[in-house]
């Protein structure tokens, strides 16, 4: 029993952390939510009215969310200039409070340094956020000369409670995060395995559920591989470490990927398309003639759930769990394989390749393990991961820094122009709705703007801000009524408005806007301002402010969606071209490169497509054919970076296993594909282009005609040949969506 209680919050515990990689979400609303309410509780002590309560509040709130830098030392630098700021903010705005022109006219000039001092990262960005937020605060509670130095104090107290808040109460290092980050990337792979052991045994009518539940943990798996990789630098001691977690972690993602690929091909009667995993709606291969009842099918499930178990222990416990790693372990010789048809039998080895990625993964990540039970397989892959960690480069390399962009063309600069003239066209339109809240529409200006780089991304921002604060006025009616002016009460469900604004903010706009917005009505009682009229108001500002930064999207500087797009679609298509063609030269024989650091360029740079393409693909465009053809172009990128990947991470095998050879008649495969992702590039950099899209024979049939004693590639393994097919196959099938012309084979 008490086995089973542990299995049981072991499986808790690896659902949260699955479901928030590193706790980021959880730190982010508890620690705000501590910092408000230390700051409440010294304000209450001081002796403080409402209306230094909420400003307190507020302010510890902006302190707190304002600051990303990942550095302590950084972060309390950060906040000790954030202070003074805010205290410059602050009398301003209480200066200017009777001169309404001149107010106006600073105001939209705090507005554009603001955004212009995202230039200088992540310091110019908080810097300019405090500073808005603190005018718009003062605003908000009505700050005034006289009253100036009362609200000195609530700032002093809030930002100091917002110190202690996130170096005592709820600190978080880069250690640390990168430690949690790792757990949660363990609880997702398992998630996956445990979809996978499903799918296997799936029926006809489940099928296409199970797959979409497989898609899924594939692309929660690798959101999780990301966030890991943009936190090795700093939470790792030094390159070495962090360029072995990232091989590791790379070597795991692209096993449990093909894994379920091939466990999807063993239940049908064709091999399964590796779009399949990333295409929602991709049709499915045929289905085959899985027996029911099999000896070699009941020990593969055995051994998935198995996979699963490694997977979730963080160590290794005791001589059964040896037993059953050495078991898989070995199926990565031929000869251990059990009697079955050649799909499942691929599964075993897939399982195989999991079980070492695993064992990989636990060495990187925990350190030496024991290994007085370790069978001859496992020793030999003890052995092939020693080789590889020696073999390991940790030199970083010599890139040419990206020419800046300058003038009016530098986004910072071009947003900032934008934000400008929206914030100027919402205090006009604003003040015509009402004299004292028109700020409302400002803030709606500014926040569509933030973390926006097209005029798409901006207006579905505006219609999810606009979406939940309407929602969040119905709710903030109900609290209103519920809370009355009970302060205690009242604050006590801002506070839970506020943590779950931050918990769901990475997931949803339209939440976070719908907990602000629910948290600002029982706010206005709390100042005695609340009605009907000023929560209808509320909705009208959103919508005006909204409208106005669309407009200025599209009229100040615009940046087209479309033009946003295809500057990242050919950004990734170089990136996909450095890889394929250096793992492609490793793998001929060529010098070593830093593969590595190319594959996380082209993962980066695809994360960065999937976020701007959102406007075409979001379910309200009225565009159904180009939404299609969106996602089908970024489904066949995401293939092209699984091949790329896997194609990498072999070629860096090189050195140290016996089993892959370079074979030189690769080029002549390369060559072609890396020539059909030019002119793909060249096609969407400009349409006048006639470059084309070649095809012709497979690539086993490239490498097999070069002589009469060519035809033999027992040096290459099947594998390569399989992700170099299946790259080829699927850019060429990026011609036909981007409009590429093909040339037919002669």
């Amino acid at each position: 029993m008490r086995a089973a209680a542990r299995s049981a919050a072991a499986r808790s515990r690896d659902r949260v952390a699955a479901s928030d990689p590193g706790l980021l979400r959880l730190a982010a609303g508890l620690r705000t939510v501590g910092a408000i309410s230390l700051t409440l509780a010294v304000l209450s002590l001081l002796g403080a009215d409402v209306s230094h309560l909420v400003a307190g509040a507020i302010a510890a709130m902006v302190a707190t969310f304002a600051i990303r830098e990942k550095q302590r030392d950084r972060q309390a630098v950060t906040l000790a200039v954030g202070l003074p700021v805010a205290f410059a903010s602050m009398s301003l705005a209480a200066l200017l409070s009777s001169r309404a022109v001149a107010g106006d006219v600073f105001f939209v000039a705090l507005i554009f340094c603001a955004v212009y001092g995202r230039r200088f990262g992540d310091r110019g960005t908080a810097l300019g956020l405090i500073g808005f937020q603190v005018y718009f605060l003062s605003l908000f509670v009505g700050v005034t000369g006289s009253t100036l130095p009362g609200f000195y104090a609530s700032l002093g107290v809030a930002f100091g409670c917002s110190a202690v808040a996130r170096f005592a109460l709820v600190p978080q290092t880069p250690a640390g995060i990168l430690q949690r980050l790792r757990e949660a990337f363990r609880a997702r792979l398992a998630q996956l395995i445990d979809a996978q052991l499903d799918l296997l045994d799936a029926g006809p009518d489940d099928v296409e559920k199970i797959v979409a539940q497989v898609r899924e943990g594939t692309a929660r798996l690798h959101e999780t591989a990301m966030m890991i990789q943009g936190r090795l630098d700093e939470g790792t001691r030094d390159e070495a470490t962090a360029r072995l977690v990232q091989r590791r972690i790379a070597d795991a993602e692209i096993a449990a990927e093909r894994l379920g690929l091939l466990v999807l091909t063993a239940r049908s009667a064709e091999r399964a398309d590796t779009l399949t995993l990333h295409l929602p709606g991709a049709p499915l291969p045929e289905g085959g003639h899985l027996p029911v009842r099999d000896e070699s099918l009941d020990v593969l499930r055995r051994d998935l759930r198995a996979l699963g178990l490694l997977v979730r222990l963080p160590v290794a416990e005791g001589t059964a769990t040896a037993h059953v790693r050495n078991r898989l372990l070995g199926y990565r010789e031929e000869e251990n394989l059990p009697r079955a048809s050649p799909a499942v039998r691929d599964v075993f080895r897939g399982v195989g390749e999991a079980a070492r990625a695993v064992l990989g993964l636990r060495i990187a990540l925990d350190g030496p393990q024991d290994e007085s039970d370790d069978s001859p397989e496992t020793a030999r892959s003890r052995e092939e991961l020693d080789a590889e960690d020696a073999a390991m480069g940790g030199g970083e390399p010599d890139e040419e820094a990206p020419a800046q962009e300058t003038g009016l063309r530098r986004p910072t600069t071009r947003a900032a122009v934008q934000v400008a003239v929206g914030s100027s066209l919402a205090i006009v339109g604003g003040e015509l709705l009402s004299a004292h809240r028109w700020y409302w529409a400002v803030l709606t200006c500014w926040i569509v703007f933030i973390n926006t780089a097209s005029t798409g991304e901006i207006l579905v921002k505006g219609y999810r801000r606009l979406l939940g604060t309407v929602l969040g006025v119905v709710a903030g009616i109900a609290l209103a009524g519920l809370v009355g002016h009970h302060t205690w009460t009242a604050f006590a469900v801002v506070l839970l408005c506020v943590f779950a604004m931050f918990y769901t903010a990475p997931l949803s706009y339209t939440l976070m806007s719908f907990f602000v917005t629910a948290a600002l009505g029982v706010l206005y009682t709390l100042l005695h301002t609340y009605s009907m009229s000023v929560l209808v108001l509320r909705v009208e500002e959103t919508a005006l402010g909204a409208a106005c930064g669309i407009v200025a999207a599209a009229l100040v500087l615009p940046v087209r969606t479309d033009r946003r797009t295809n500057e990242l679609l050919t950004t990734v298509l170089d990136r996909l071209t450095d890889v394929t063609e250096a793992a492609v030269e490793q793998l001929s024989g060529g010098p070593p490169a830093d593969l590595l650091d190319l594959a996380r360029d082209l993962d980066q740079a695809l994360a960065d497509l999937r976020a701007a393409t959102q406007p075409l693909t979001h379910p309200v465009t009225p565009l159904r054919t180009r939404r299609e053809t969106a996602r089908y172009v970024v489904a066949l990128l995401e293939t092209c970076a699984y091949h790329a990947r896997a194609l990498a991470a072999t070629a860096e095998l090189l050195p140290t296993q016996r089993s892959i050879t370079a074979d030189p008649r690769l080029r002549r495969a390369g060559r072609r594909i890396v020539a059909n992702i030019a002119a793909i590039a060249e096609r969407v950099a400009d349409e006048r282009s006639t470059d084309e899209v070649l095809t012709g024979p497979s690539v086993a049939a490239l490498l097999s005609s070069g002589g009469p004693d060519s035809a033999s590639y027992g040096r290459v393994t099947d594998r390569v040949l399989r992700h170099l097919q299946r790259l080829d196959e699927a850019v060429v099938g990026l011609a036909r969506p981007l409009a590429t012309p093909v040339a037919r084979p002669r």
